[in-house]
């Protein structure tokens, strides 16, 4: 059993945040690994990556959204309530050396995601330049986190209540053509992830991104998570979840995450919209 020793909610509630005791995982976990977590007998293997962790403590942090069942149950726990099972840490963790110039590119709950690997590549040396997205300044989280863990934060709301008013890729256009970028690393909605990879290719900057297909085991038995990268079938959770933007077949992707959920095909809607009127 794994006991929840804070909560908080977050994004008017929609967004949950657990620390976990679960310590020989906190000793063992790096940036951009996840873990499965099962709230009960009856719940369901739910796969998230990890915003945090705290060796000392013997602590896992993770954020999700409150989308279905599952997250709703995970939500109906509070501060001393355990989780039935969490296993992990889970898949590779993110390759990290001195390149630099760095840009992280998050949206929505997938800045959760990106913290310990900004804080991290900060922290090897590299000068960190992060974009960070949300429908509203509601939605936004961990501003002050990335703000820490970055030399620059830029901020982007989709209806401008906060920030600069438009989408991350709006702001990383105008970096890219105003330095030398060595490396961006997106992690958020794949229709974010493909659009931000679209563009960086045009600079010619590596870039990584982090991938959600479904997840069952989470050991690469059952072949549910797997993607397209550069022709070639991979398993996200033994072989990402990292994988070179450049190479992934995001629209394979797409289609295999709408049979699941309708918020992905809204967010690609609404990117594939606004470049529409960019070519207009």
């Amino acid at each position: 059993m794994f006991k929840i020793v804070k909560r908080e909610e977050m994004a008017n509630g929609t967004v949950i945040l657990n620390e976990i005791e679960a310590p020989l995982i906190a000793k063992k976990a790096k940036p951009g690994q996840f873990v499965i977590l099962k709230a009960n007998e009856k719940g369901e293997r739910v796969p998230l990556t990890m915003a945090d962790t705290d060796p000392e403590k013997g602590t896992i942090t993770i954020i999700y959204m409150v989308v279905g069942k599952s997250t709703a149950l995970f939500k109906s726990l509070d501060e001393g309530d355990e989780y039935l099972d969490i296993i992990g840490p889970l898949g590779k963790p993110t390759h990290l050396e001195k390149l630099g110039t760095v840009v992280c590119v998050g949206g929505g709950t997938g800045v959760a995601v990106l913290h310990p690997i900004t804080r991290a590549l900060k922290e090897v040396g590299n000068n960190v330049i992060s974009i960070v997205g949300s429908r509203n300044k509601d939605l936004l989280i961990l501003e002050k986190q990335m703000e820490a863990a970055s030399h620059k934060l830029h901020i982007c709301t989709d209806d401008g209540s906060y920030g600069h008013h438009g989408f991350v890729t709006d702001v990383l256009t105008t970096v890219l053509e105003n330095q030398k970028i060595d490396l961006v690393v997106a992690i958020g909605p794949v229709p974010m992830m493909k659009f931000v990879s679209k563009l960086t290719k045009d600079f010619n900057v590596p870039t990584m991104v982090s991938l959600n297909p479904i997840m069952v085991d989470g050991t690469g038995m059952c072949g549910g998570c797997r993607v397209s990268v550069g022709g070639e079938t991979k398993f996200a959770c033994v072989d990402g979840p990292e994988f070179d933007g450049h190479k992934v077949d995001f629209d394979e992707l797409m289609l295999r995450l709408q049979a699941y959920t309708e918020e992905e095909k809204r967010c690609y809607d609404e990117f594939c919209k606004i470049e529409q009127m960019k070519k207009a």
